[in-house]
């Protein structure tokens, strides 16, 4: 296997299961008062963000912190990017730095391969235009994990803007891998193409068909990947028709979103805050779970790989 991290199906069910298993002592270590290890000790970390990030970017941040790897942050934003420089000189001129880890976002599909090609330093693609976040599905697979008590056979139903969502393509080949059942729920104008072989679920554009599941996994409205719209006649009228709120539920559902949140579109403000919703849970696995993948390049050599046991983690 690659020693980057592009997608999620890099992994293959024994590597994910070692990245969660590795989550839940690095679970451990944050709930510690001294919540910082010495694992990566002079080992350095670029996260190059082209895209605004609140959750992915802090949490690849204090993961590499807390992991004691130097860390340093780039954004499109403030960089030569602003001056005309193209992706390839930007991550040539960070490879002569000799990064050990280039962590990524951009907004075209296929960017975090390319800077895979490019780099010498091994890459984690934390979301690539509409293509892939691999690290989102291992988060959401360690949450419901820990919430269901394991994701085999569970059906999982992912509702709303399928067509733009990477968390979409990512999480529901995450959760089909680790034996989950999963239903795609959405407007026929946010399906795409071919949705069934496209997004590998079965595909529906009935809310009813939400009653089936253990887990509904509401997503965002990527209204910055719409360009002029056209895609729903209103946002109101979107909420009124795909919006989730407790009245679509039945009891014992637990509800996941990956965030940012449009409260009162896509979910209901209660619901948000509702002991069902699983969303700060989410954030909270997701710091360690990154801390799991950065451990696991440049201490194992290999994302999902087992050279080394995540008991030698030190305390």
């Amino acid at each position: 296997m690659s020693r980057s991290l592009i997608s999620i199906e890099d992994l293959g069910v024994g590597g994910v299961e070692h990245l969660l298993d590795t989550a839940d002592r690095f679970g451990e270590v944050m709930r510690r008062d001294i919540k910082k290890v010495p694992t990566l000790r002079g080992r350095s970390i670029v996260n190059l963000f082209f895209e605004p990030s609140t959750r992915t970017a802090t949490s690849f941040e204090l993961a590499g912190k807390r992991l004691s790897a130097d860390v340093v942050n780039v954004k499109g934003s403030g960089s030569s990017v602003e001056k005309g420089e193209s992706l390839r000189d930007t991550l040539q001129t960070l490879d002569a730095y000799a990064p050990d880890v280039i962590v990524i976002r951009h907004p075209a599909a296929g960017a975090a391969a390319f800077a895979a090609r490019v780099s010498d330093a091994a890459v984690v693609n934390a979301g690539d235009g509409a293509h892939q976040h691999p690290t989102q599905a291992l988060l959401d697979l360690a949450t419901a994990r820990g919430a269901l008590g394991g994701v085999e056979g569970r059906t999982v139903a992912f509702v709303g803007d399928l067509l733009h969502s990477r968390v979409a393509r990512s999480s529901i080949a995450g959760f089909r891998m680790m034996g989950a059942d999963v239903l795609a729920v959405g407007p026929p104008t946010l399906l795409p193409r071919a949705a069934e072989a496209s997004l590998g679920a079965r595909v529906s554009t009935d809310m009813g068909d939400l009653a089936e599941a253990d887990l509904v996994y509401v997503l965002r409205m990527q209204l910055e990947r719409m360009g002029s719209g056209g895609f729903v006649p209103s946002l109101r009228e979107y909420a009124a028709t795909y919006g989730v709120g407790h009245a679509r539920l039945r009891p014992g559902q637990l509800v996941m979103h990956a965030g940012p949140v449009n409260r009162g579109v896509e979910i209901s403000d209660a619901l948000c805050d509702d002991p069902a919703s699983l969303i700060v849970q989410q954030a909270a696995t997701g710091m360690a779970v990154r801390m799991a993948v950065l451990y696991s390049l440049m201490a194992e050599g290999d994302p999902g790989g087992e050279t080394t046991s995540p008991a030698e983690v030190p305390a």
